[in-house]
């Protein structure tokens, strides 16, 4: 007989979701990837280095070459030098980056508070290691952090607070007052921070990311989970790298040798040449902007609630003026009688809150953006 680990966990959504698009030939704005081809310099460096015979085992922390630009990167952007060698290590993307940093520094009955909505591998990884999850949850529909409510959460078992931004499923950003009262919380304790920053570069209205890397207490006790998948549309590569005070790297990748030991040998190569030009990643906000405008232009008009994006390739729409069906049974429906797809907000809340609002992915070409708001528009 076996005892499950996690008995709560079933399949994602996401896989649920995109299975029954395809059975209907919806159009699938659910499951978070890009819809268009990437850059096919990058495709050419990746193939070079392959045929070059970079193709056996890349050192653990990951290639030095790639681990240097990545440091000058990050010291361009927020200020802060890491050291390449102890501080910075290549992981097999955002989710083996996060699942191997909790793994690392959860212990059995620590608590780590998420914040609802959350992404969907945050619990399942508290959990499998022994933690507790202790939630707040983010007021709909503005989803900004009552920061006194928040402390209220602290205690001596407090471990680790586990922050998105900017944050998938909402879309919406943390500003510079929220990281300033997150620090002041922090102070004095032995609280470790994880930051899931892995979309970093798409953020919208001349508005500034706020990494922990720029506050110093902050980066002191945190590690920082990025993703290369995010910024250069290749999320099927599964490749990120994480960033972090040595201390924390030292058991950070402790772990990491055992459930990974190394990534890719020819991408990290071909990333270390194709990062040293900024404008791909610096442009990626302004590229994704147009397309959220895009989506936002063209559902001018319909039924549904917009609620405001300011970060990733999500748009959240409410819909309790057109139904008041469960948003899993909406997302289905949609699915099958107006062939577009969507994602039920309420599977990112522990307690499966339902405020009648979905998600849906708007890096996708541009025909298929008209297309999926002209059917949106209508419903």
């Amino acid at each position: 007989m076996i005892e499950s680990k996690l008995p709560a966990t079933g399949t994602t959504i996401f896989s649920v979701m995109s299975r029954l698009a395809a059975e209907h030939q919806a159009i699938n704005l659910g499951q978070g990837f890009p819809g268009f081809a990437m850059d096919g310099e990058l495709i050419d460096l990746v193939a070079d280095f392959m045929r070059k015979g970079f193709n056996q085992y890349a050192p653990m922390p990951g290639i030095a070459e790639l681990r240097e630009v990545i440091a000058d990167k990050i010291y361009h952007q927020y200020g802060h030098r890491y050291q390449a060698e102890s501080e910075i290590t290549i992981t097999a993307g955002g989710t083996q980056a996060l699942f191997t940093a909790i793994t690392a520094l959860v212990h059995q009955d620590d608590e780590v508070i998420l914040f609802a909505p959350a992404y969907d591998c945050y619990a399942p990884a508290v959990e499998v290691n022994g933690g507790k999850c202790v939630w707040y949850d983010m007021p709909w529909p503005d989803y900004r952090v009552n920061w006194d409510h928040m402390k209220k959460l602290i205690n001596h078992k407090t471990r680790m607070i586990l922050i998105n931004t900017p944050h998938n499923p909402t879309g919406t950003v943390l500003h510079e007052e929220d990281l300033r009262e997150l620090e002041r919380l922090v102070r004095g304790t032995n609280i470790i921070v994880l930051s899931d920053e892995v979309y970093e570069h798409i953020v919208f209205d001349d508005m500034l990311h706020q990494s922990v890397v720029r506050f110093p207490e902050l980066v002191s006790r945190s590690l920082v989970v990025y993703s290369f998948g995010k910024t250069f549309h290749a999320t099927g590569w599964k490749m990120g790298y994480v960033c972090g005070p040595e201390d924390l790297m030292r058991e950070f990748r402790k772990v990491h040798q055992y459930n990974v030991f190394s990534c890719n040998t020819p991408i990290q190569y071909a990333l270390s040449v194709y990062m040293k030009n900024e404008s791909h990643y610096q442009e990626l906000s302004s590229f994704y902007q147009k397309k959220r405008d895009l989506f936002l232009k063209q559902l001018s008009g319909s039924r549904f609630k917009v609620l405001p994006s300011t970060g990733t390739y999500f748009q959240l729409l409410g819909y309790e003026s057109i139904s008041m069906a469960k948003d899993t049974d909406f997302a289905i429906e949609l699915t099958k009688e107006k062939k577009i797809t969507g994602i039920p907000c309420s599977v990112f809340y522990p307690d499966h809150a339902d405020h009648k609002v979905l998600r849906f992915c708007f890096a996708k070409e541009d025909v298929d953006i008209i297309k999926a708001a002209e059917i949106l528009r209508n419903v």
